[in-house]
């Protein structure tokens, strides 16, 4: 049987650890040709042989997503190894907390690099090949951020709710030439990100527990649940998913008082 991604042809950044490697694993089993890109050359070059020698199709290159010039190359080497892409997951991305006031210029500025104008360098690089072929799907990944606030994390939710503004915008601006745009918005998820985050405390134990009590279900995602949401809206199997933003947080973001 074929899998639901047969045919994808499909660049996924920050691919070489946490949510992208996952969607590069999981899209790998589904049949999807794939291109990683990320800055960490070493670590990239490790996974895709390790996911090449599963027999998947898999190229890779590290490329800085802020260099517009860099992505162009990447996209074209893209182009040459696995086809032109019809489909692109932009999930590289940084997070960059602080209050406000004790923010610098430095900090703003690669906030808004990292997880807006890299989401759009890799987009405009792959929309032409995508407006010609008759159409393509980009995927961006968001957060609860997106359209939550929590204090003192400023300007990463300023960010993510532009990424959301030119999810809307770029869908509706490309679906007459059968391109869909959508946003994934995981909430807290186990990556090395949230470990980090854990270890930062002086009780790393105490940390992750006190987050898996802001949850429902007392737990947060896997990667790979992640992923899963990832597969569905890169398929074909949502064809009128468009300009949209769907929310994977395990309800997180609807508790009022947690």
């Amino acid at each position: 049987m074929a899998g639901r991604l047969e045919g994808k042809r499909v660049v996924v950044t920050g691919a070489a650890q946490g949510i992208g490697l996952a969607i590069a694993e999981v899209f790998l089993g589904e049949g999807a040709s794939l291109f990683l890109i990320d800055r960490d050359g070493d670590l990239l070059a490790a996974e895709a042989a390790r996911l090449r020698a599963t027999g998947g199709r898999v190229a890779h290159a590290s490329a800085d997503i802020t260099d517009a010039d860099a992505i162009e190359r990447a996209v074209a080497v893209a182009t040459s190894e696995i086809g032109r892409p019809n489909a692109l997951v932009n999930n590289a991305g940084v997070n960059v907390f602080f209050e406000p006031l004790k923010l610098s210029d430095a900090d703003w500025q690669r906030c808004f690099d990292i997880n807006l104008k890299g989401a759009w360098n890799c987009s405009r690089a792959v929309l032409p090949g995508m407006i010609e072929d008759g159409g393509g799907v980009i995927l961006n990944i968001a957060s609860t951020h997106a359209f939550t606030i929590i204090p003192h994390t400023f300007p990463y939710p300023v960010a993510k709710h532009a990424l959301l503004g030119m999810t809307k915008a770029l869908g509706l601006e490309y679906a007459g030439q059968g391109v869909r745009v959508n946003a994934l918005a995981p909430g807290y998820v186990r990556t090395q990100k949230a470990v980090e985050y854990w270890n930062s405390f002086p009780d790393p134990v105490a940390a992750e527990a006190a987050t898996m009590t802001l949850h429902p279900g007392g737990r947060i995602a896997t990667p790979e649940e992640i992923a899963k949401a990832a597969l569905f809206m890169t398929s074909d199997e949502c064809p009128f998913m468009n300009a949209t933003c769907l929310t994977v947080d395990g309800g997180l973001s609807v508790l009022h008082h947690p």
